[in-house]
C-alpha cells in the first residue's frame, strides 16, 4: 500500500470502514454485482449522515424509530418508493451483518417489513409509435443500417440495454432465429428473433459490420470498431423518437416495456413473458398486466354498447 492509499484509509471514519467490510462480505459471500454494491454504498452513506444528525454514533443505540425516521426523510427528499424500499433493504442487510459479526447483540430490523411499493406503470410506446420510430433510421447509410438492426433487435427481444450492447457475435443465431442472452446474475436465456429483426441484423452483419474493422467480438459496433456504450444507445433512441415526432420521455427501457406490453395485449401468457424478460420473480412481470388491463378497459369503454 503506497502513501496515498495509507492516507486515504486513515481519513475514513470507523463507519466507512465498517461499510467497506460489509460490502466486501456481500461481494465475496453473496456474489452481488458491482452496480448493486454501489447502490448499497450510497444508501448506507445517507443512512450514516442521517444518524450523525441525530447524534447517534454507536450502533448499539440505533433503534427502529431511527430507521423509520430515516425512511421518512428519504421520502421527503422526493425519492421514488422503489428507491426507498431498496434503502430499507440496504439498512436491513447491514444490521443483519452487524449481528452476524457480533458488533451488536440483536438485529433491530428483523421485524421491519419493506414498504409496499406504489405500482408505477411503465412508460411504453404504442404499436403505431414504435412503427414510426423504426422507420426513422436512414438505411442508405451504414450507420442507419446498424441502428435499424439494433432497434429491431431491441424491440424483438425486450433485452436490457446492458444485455444488447454486450452480445457477442457467436451468441446471435440468425439461421435459427434466436439470441443467447446473458442477463442479471450471469444467467443465460434464449430469446427468439422475429423475421423482420433477423433480416435487419443479417443486412448489418454482412454489409456493415466487416467494414467497421472490428476490434472486439461485440455484435453491435461503433465507427471505431469497439462495442457501443449504453449512453450511445440512449442518445440514438432519443434522436429517432424526436425524428418520429414522439414527445414522450423515452429511454432504452421503454423498448423493453413496449415489448412486454405489446405481447400481453395480444394474449401472450404471463409466464412466457417472464421467461423472455429474464425476470426471476413473476411479480416483477405482473406490472405489465396492469398496463394491459387499462388498455382492455379503455377498449371496452369505447366499443361496448353499455360502456
Amino acid at each position: 500500500m503506497n502513501t496515498e492509499q495509507i492516507i486515504a484509509e486513515k481519513s475514513k471514519d470507523k463507519n466507512q470502514l465498517l461499510f467497506e467490510e460489509f460490502l466486501n462480505y456481500l461481494s465475496v459471500e453473496k456474489g452481488l454485482a458491482q452496480n448493486t454494491l454501489d447502490a448499497y454504498r450510497q444508501d448506507l452513506t445517507r443512512y450514516d449522515a442521517f444518524l450523525k444528525k441525530e447524534k447517534v454514533s454507536d450502533w448499539n443505540k440505533v433503534s427502529r424509530t431511527h430507521i423509520l425516521k430515516f425512511l421518512d426523510a428519504e421520502s421527503k427528499r422526493g425519492l421514488e418508493s422503489s428507491s426507498i424500499a431498496r434503502g430499507l433493504v440496504s439498512v436491513k442487510l447491514f444490521h443483519r451483518f452487524l449481528t452476524k459479526e457480533r458488533y451488536v447483540p440483536t438485529d433491530i430490523t428483523s421485524v421491519l417489513e419493506s414498504p409496499k411499493l406504489w405500482k408505477k406503470l411503465p412508460h411504453f410506446l404504442t404499436s403505431q409509435e414504435m412503427d414510426s420510430l423504426l422507420k426513422m433510421p436512414d438505411v442508405k447509410k451504414p450507420g442507419g443500417i446498424r441502428d435499424l438492426a439494433l432497434l429491431e433487435c431491441f424491440y424483438a427481444t425486450g433485452m436490457r440495454v446492458s444485455e444488447i450492447t454486450e452480445i457477442p457475435v457467436d451468441h446471435v443465431y440468425l439461421d435459427n432465429k434466436f439470441i443467447k442472452c446473458r442477463g442479471k446474475g450471469d444467467k443465460e436465456r434464449l430469446v427468439p428473433l422475429g423475421g423482420v429483426a433477423v433480416a435487419a441484423c443479417r443486412d448489418y452483419l454482412t454489409r456493415v459490420r466487416p467494414k467497421m474493422k472490428p476490434k472486439t467480438d461485440h455484435f453491435f459496433l461503433g465507427r471505431s470498431g469497439e462495442g457501443l456504450t449504453r449512453q450511445f444507445v440512449w442518445q440514438m433512441i432519443k434522436k429517432y423518437a424526436r425524428l418520429a415526432g414522439i414527445t414522450k420521455a423515452i429511454t432504452p427501457h421503454t423498448f423493453r416495456h413496449s415489448f412486454a406490453t405489446h405481447l400481453l395485449e395480444r394474449g401472450a401468457d404471463l409466464r412466457v413473458v417472464q421467461e423472455l424478460l429474464g425476470h426471476a420473480d413473476i411479480s416483477t412481470t405482473q406490472i405489465y398486466t396492469h398496463v394491459s388491463g387499462n388498455r382492455l378497459k379503455s377498449v371496452h369503454a369505447k366499443f361496448h354498447p353499455r360502456g
